[in-house]
């Protein structure tokens, strides 16, 4: 058991790491590729700056959503709250980090990172309950649409489990084990599904809003395309 630890938590998580930040930086060149290109070909030039932050702060604030499906938009934001903090500024993770590569920062209170990691795994339930339950989330939905949100919760149960060591009915170690290899496995996921969402997000609504400022002859084109170019506008 401790040969895999080891391996699970050295070579293994160090190439899911390398292998998501090569992913996201990928993914983060082609959205800046298109968000270029959008540009060069937009009929005008004028970005609306203002109407942009708007909409990229309503998608990551979602209170808007909260006058109709406010259950769903207030789950959907907690879960994301939780998913990128937990990583981050759990005290046992920041020891790791500070024991590989000599670098730390301040953790949460334990408190309130097993808060945190209650509601997601209590969130990660209900987004997939209400996805199923709902008909027109439903229609929508794929695979990974339900078994994202179930599988996110693994890592985040199985150390909740090893920190709290009167909850937990199995051996400590196989509930590691479960813990980091999930947590590896969530990694190579990321730049993969829609999890690299999270960080390309800011980039999405400048696209759309210069995708929508079509070249002054885009309907020529389009009129062409269709063999309707003779026709009355």
């Amino acid at each position: 058991m401790d040969v895999w630890l080891q391996w699970a938590k050295g070579p293994l998580f160090w190439t899911a790491l390398i292998f998501m930040l090569v992913g996201l930086l990928r993914h983060l060149g082609l959205t800046l590729w298109e968000t270029a290109r959008a540009y060069r070909r937009a009929g005008d030039k004028n970005v609306p700056t203002g109407q942009v932050l708007r909409s990229t702060a309503r998608w990551i604030f979602p209170f808007d959503g909260l006058r109709n499906r406010w259950f769903y938009s207030f789950t959907t934001f907690v879960f994301h709250v939780g998913v990128i903090l937990v990583p981050l500024f759990l005290a046992g993770h920041i020891k790791l980090w500070q024991t590989a590569l000599g670098i730390s920062w301040p953790a949460f209170p334990n408190a309130l990172a097993t808060t945190l990691t209650i509601i997601v795994v209590a969130a990660s339930i209900m987004l997939v309950l209400q996805r199923a339950l709902a008909k027109d989330s439903r229609i929508l939905s794929r695979f990974q649409d339900y078994a994202l949100p179930l599988f996110i919760a693994v890592p985040f149960l199985s150390g909740f489990l090893v920190m709290h060591p009167a909850w937990n009915p199995f051996a400590r170690d196989p509930v590691l084990l479960v813990h980091v290899l999930s947590a590896d496995l969530l990694l190579f996921l990321v730049p993969l599904t829609k999890l690299s969402h999270m960080t390309l997000l800011p980039f999405t609504q400048l696209v759309s809003q210069l995708a929508w400022h079509f070249p002054h002859d885009a309907g020529r084109r389009v009129g062409v395309t269709l063999g309707k170019e003779s026709e009355p506008i």
